[in-house]
C-alpha cells in the first residue's frame, strides 16, 4: 500500500472529535476569507469545502445548527434553496462545469461528517473529470488550490 502524507488534514479530523461544528464555526467568524465563506444571506450562508470531492466543491448551510431540512422554518428552507441556486449560477459562471452532483447527508448513518448542521452540498462536474487516479491509486486530484478558487468566485458573488 502507498501512503500518501496529506498533514493539513489532521485540523480537520481533531476539530470533528472535539465536537465543533464547522458550519457554526464559520458562521459566527469574523474572516470570511479565512473560513472560504462566499456568500451570507439572511438566514443561510455558502462556503468551499476545505477537504473537496472535485474543484469548486461549496456547501450551503443555514445559519441556525440544525439537523435536516423539516426542521428549518420556512423563510430558512426557501433562503437556503434561493442560494442554493445562487451559488450553483456563481459556479457555473466562474468556472463552467458541464454538471453538477447536489445532495444531502441528513445523520451519521448516511455519511453526514457534521450530522447536526444540515447542509447542501454541490459538486461541479466535467465530462472526464473520473479518470484513473481514484481508481487505481484511491487519489483524486484537485486542479485548484482552495485560495485562487475562493478569489475569483468572490470577485463574481456580489
Amino acid at each position: 500500500m502507498k501512503t500518501i502524507w496529506a498533514p493539513w488534514r489532521s485540523k480537520f479530523i481533531y476539530q470533528r472529535k472535539r465536537g465543533t461544528c464547522i458550519f457554526c464555526k464559520a458562521r459566527l467568524s469574523r474572516n470570511m476569507k479565512k473560513s472560504l465563506i462566499i456568500k451570507k444571506t439572511e438566514h443561510s450562508f455558502s462556503m468551499l469545502n476545505m477537504y473537496p470531492y472535485n474543484n469548486g466543491h461549496i456547501m450551503v448551510a443555514p445559519k441556525r445548527h440544525k439537523p435536516s431540512l423539516e426542521t428549518l422554518s420556512l423563510p430558512e428552507l426557501t433562503d437556503l434553496m434561493l442560494l442554493l441556486n445562487t451559488t450553483t449560477k456563481l459556479l457555473s459562471k466562474v468556472i463552467k462545469p458541464d454538471g453538477y452532483n447536489i445532495g444531502l447527508n441528513i445523520g451519521k448513518i448516511s455519511g453526514a461528517g457534521f450530522p447536526g448542521h444540515v447542509h447542501i452540498h454541490i459538486v461541479p462536474r466535467w465530462e472526464g473529470d473520473t479518470n484513473f487516479m481514484p481508481v487505481l491509486t484511491d487519489v483524486k486530484v484537485i486542479s485548484e488550490s482552495l485560495g485562487s478558487l475562493y478569489e475569483r468566485l468572490i470577485k463574481h458573488a456580489s
